[in-house]
């Protein structure tokens, strides 16, 4: 079919925010080429679905979308049908075998083909002029794009590598107008036993400091107030390309900018135990702009567990980080994750667990069940069945982990309330479920993954502004709040006489 038949393209992004920005990025270039993008798909002539392949479920949410694009194609109701992203980078052309009448692939360091995709006018770069571009890795995909590689490395901490050489700058905007992600690493260098990141996405390739600023001020000129940092660990920031100051220096500098333009909130997400320093530390404790809230993936807490992990960490070192933490940035909000059922995980495993995040008290935190993926050191180790945990316990233990985050969350969102506690919140707008409600976030709230501020106001109150009020309540895991101004303030003298 000829490329004028493609007119309008709908747009399906799945995964991870690292994965939106990719979204972004493409739906850009789409805009400028001078196609229609639209949100029904009826509407559509073609359809590209951005896909997650980091876990099983995130591999079936993919198929699932993917199947019923090429459905719509087959009843004659959509011209073509592009398939991008982690699912593709992972398995490749399989994806042609499970879900017949795709007609073209993309894989994460091939973002920048989604015009040719698109219009099929040009042949990829698979055998046999099959339609995909799936470059194997950042090095190959650098090397054909002209890029000279000489003496540069996708080897980790040497200094001389590679870098994210990819152009974040141009993005149509998925989240709302005031918020943004804003990536400053890709890949990863960490060896975790469970994890595909490093297959899919490659070694760690930082994003030079220069152009992490220019998208800074891209973002905000944009209407951006907060900037959330985002990698896979954002705290090995730097090290793989010289950038001797890291983390450290890269938060100053996006802090200094963002003061210059009057100020917003920049908040740390996908940090990594093993490589917070103090001066880390002292640099999130000092900067007005950069946001006393940290999302520490720990994964786990029995030593045991740990080690098999290959997490280079032991719990007494997560405690010990966690307890220098909150003693050195007064005020921190702490988010993490962890991981249930990892193979071989024992009651006594899990009772460890429940003891550390009774003892830490973490302010957010999300539990994944473990998944066996092939080609990892765990998937291997799960195929053993005396260290395979069956599916039933690992629900138990999901349940019993969270009910026990639930406890402390709402007991913490009670002694806010009680306290009348005064916070900035940033305001989101109206609830989808409940339009007459007005919900925004405090500091220590990340959007899409956090607790929610719940604000009653007499006035109408404009997304994106920041608003000073008094928290007069909690529901469950959010905060219920009045703007500070609305108080009463009436003083009433005695009347004497």
């Amino acid at each position: 079919m000829s490329s004028e038949q493609i007119r309008k393209v709908a747009f399906v992004s799945l995964g991870c925010p690292k994965n939106l920005v990719d979204s972004e990025a493409m739906l850009a270039d789409l805009a400028d080429a001078g196609y229609e993008l639209v949100s029904d798909h009826a509407d559509a002539d073609a359809i590209v679905v951005n896909t997650c392949g980091f876990l099983e479920a995130s591999k079936d949410e993919s198929i699932s979308v993917i199947k019923e694009a090429v459905a719509r194609k087959e009843a004659g109701s959509l011209n073509r049908v592009i398939v991008a992203g982690c699912l593709v980078q992972r398995h490749r052309a399989k994806i042609l075998d499970w879900v017949p009448g795709v007609d073209a692939l993309l894989g994460v360091f091939d973002r920048d083909r989604i015009r040719a995709a698109v219009s099929g006018t040009e042949i990829g770069g698979g055998d046999d002029e099959k339609p995909w571009w799936i470059a194997a890795n950042a090095m190959q995909a650098a090397k054909d794009r002209g890029i000279d590689t000489t003496d540069l490395t996708v080897q980790g901490k040497d200094g001389r590598g590679l870098g994210y050489f990819e152009n974040d700058g141009n993005r149509m905007r998925l989240t709302p107008r005031h918020w943004s992600y804003l990536r400053i690493s890709e890949g990863c260098n960490q060896n975790c036993a469970f994890c595909t990141i490093p297959s899919i996405r490659g070694k760690m390739r930082s994003k030079p400091l220069a152009k992490i600023v220019q998208e800074a001020e891209a973002l905000m000129t944009s209407g951006c107030f907060e900037l959330n940092l985002i990698g896979q660990d954002t705290t090995s920031y730097g090290l793989d390309i010289g950038e001797r100051g890291g983390l450290v220096e890269m938060l100053g500098a996006i802090n200094d900018f963002v003061s210059a333009h009057g100020g917003g909130w920049v908040r740390l997400m996908y940090a990594y135990p093993t490589n917070f320093t103090d001066d880390m530390i002292d640099v999130i404790a000092s900067l007005d702009n950069v946001v006393k809230y940290i999302d520490m993936p720990l994964q786990h807490a029995s030593d045991r567990i740990l080690s098999a992990m290959r997490r280079d960490v032991t719990a007494g070192a997560q405690a010990a980080l966690v307890e220098k933490l909150r003693s050195r940035i007064p005020g921190l909000a702490l988010r993490t994750t962890f991981i249930t059922g990892f193979p071989g995980e024992t009651d006594e495993d899990h009772a460890a667990l429940m003891e550390f995040i009774e003892d830490v008290q973490f302010d957010a935190m999300g539990v994944f069940r473990y998944s066996r993926e092939p080609g990892t050191v765990a998937g291997t180790l799960d195929g053993d069945p005396s260290l395979h945990v069956p599916d039933e316990i690992k629900a138990i233990r999901e349940g019993e982990l969270m009910l026990l985050q639930q406890e402390i969350a709402f007991e913490n969102a009670s002694w806010v309330a009680e306290q009348e506690s005064l916070f900035d919140v940033l305001v989101d707008g109206s609830d989808p479920q409940m339009p007459d409600l007005v919900v925004g976030r405090c500091y220590h709230q990340a959007p899409e993954v956090d607790s929610r501020t719940i604000i009653e106001s007499k006035t109408a109150l404009v997304p994106g502004s920041l608003v000073r009020c008094r928290v007069v309540g909690s529901d469950g895991y959010d905060l219920l709040a009045r703007p500070e101004a609305e108080f009463d303030r009436t003083i009433r003298l005695p009347i004497s006489g």
